[in-house]
């Protein structure tokens, strides 16, 4: 059985805002707080979600109207996720010593007391669940592959016990951690940053990993991510950094020309499963996943990172936890933009074999993306 203990002592300090958000702070020493718990603004923003049902997707479409008036590119000086320095300009952090922040977000798409909508269309209710920010660093320079070893092995107990918290509420079935990076992919905020939305239903792409790995588990009795590891790694064609506990491929099904997944060699479902070591081995490999996407062109590369773990209903051994990397970038200066079949059909075209592109990964030196 895995360890359950944390590979490196997780602090936290739980604070609340002056407009009543919770905000906790995370380090890998004591946390300490200098100087008042700031906000933007004293006031919370009147956020009141809903969903309605998309009846031929068979889906929910999340509507917020009040998110219009979010931050989008402040000046650098004006940067809301920087430590309070002008008590006279509040920010959302204060100053102190911890490495990671978590905050509920000011302008949210999803909240735990979420009020029912007016009167809609049929299969309109309200938009129950949690989004949180999450700050990786106080450095406002920074990227999450910038972080030390020990700081992404955090970062991913800190997502582990979001996930835990989030469940304890007993309104949430699903949650995902994901990093935006880039202008090109709609980032508003430049600070090295990542969100979690919990939702109170399971999502489709989660409903389907569930019933495709489920299928897999009845037909061959054992999980997919099982066979997955033993095959990338017998091929060793698309792999991209074997660590022993945790690997990264080009996965030989990717949809973007570079994508890559970080996953665990041990088939688990939730982050809090892994042992001390796993949740390491997968820090390592992540950051050296970000390090050499930066390096393959030279440039700090525009990426969605999206965090799968198991819904929160089960236990479900069949659900692979893994980390997917969309790279924006499918060659120097030209961008992956979703055409007709993509947005029409869910059907990806890709311009180049994922053989190919995890040869040009192994080539890269992760030391090519640092200081980028």
């Amino acid at each position: 059985m895995a360890d359950p203990a944390p590979p490196t002592a997780l602090y936290a300090a739980d604070c609340v805002k002056p407009d009543g958000r919770p905000l906790t702070l995370y380090g890998l020493a004591p946390v300490r707080v200098r100087g008042a718990i700031p906000s933007p603004s004293p006031d919370p923003v009147d956020a009141r979600p809903a969903l309605r049902w998309h009846p031929l997707r068979g889906e929910w479409v999340m509507y917020a109207a009040h998110r219009m008036g979010r931050t989008f590119l402040p000046p650098p000086e004006y940067n809301p996720l920087a430590p309070t320095t002008d008590p006279q300009h509040p920010t959302e952090l204060p100053q102190g010593d911890y490495d990671i922040a978590v905050f509920d977000n000011r302008f949210p798409s999803l909240t735990l007391t979420a009020p029912e909508p007016p009167a809609g269309p049929a299969g309109t209710r309200a938009g129950v669940g949690a989004c949180e920010v999450v700050v990786f660093s106080q450095s406002a320079q920074g990227r999450l592959c910038d972080l030390r070893d020990e700081q992404v092995t955090l970062l991913l107990s800190v997502w582990a016990d979001r996930t835990a918290r989030l469940a304890a509420t007993g309104q949430i079935q699903s949650v995902l951690a994901f990093e935006n990076r880039g202008v090109e992919v709609g980032v508003t905020l430049h600070h090295p940053h990542g969100q979690i939305y919990a939702y109170d239903h399971i999502p489709p792409v989660q409903a389907r990993m569930l019933a495709q790995t489920g299928a897999y588990r009845a037909q061959h009795g054992r999980p997919w991510l099982a066979d997955f590891v033993a095959e990338e790694r017998q091929s060793g064609e698309r792999l991209v950094r074997d660590d022993g506990l945790a690997l990264s491929v080009v996965p030989p099904f990717a949809r973007y020309s570079y994508e890559t997944w970080v996953l665990p060699a041990r088939p688990v479902g939730l982050l809090s499963d892994l042992s001390g070591a796993e949740r390491a081995s997968l820090a390592r490999v992540l950051k050296d996943a970000l390090l050499r996407l930066d390096g393959l062109f030279g440039v700090r590369m525009p990426y969605l990172l999206t965090v799968h773990q198991a819904p929160l209903d089960g236990p479900h051994p069949e659900f692979p936890l893994h980390i997917e990397l969309y790279p924006y970038l499918r060659a120097p200066g030209r961008m992956k933009y979703l055409a007709g079949t993509e947005q029409g059909a869910g059907e990806f075209a890709n311009d180049k074999l994922p053989e190919v592109a995890a040869a040009e990964l192994r080539a890269v030196s992760p030391s090519a993306g640092e200081g980028l």
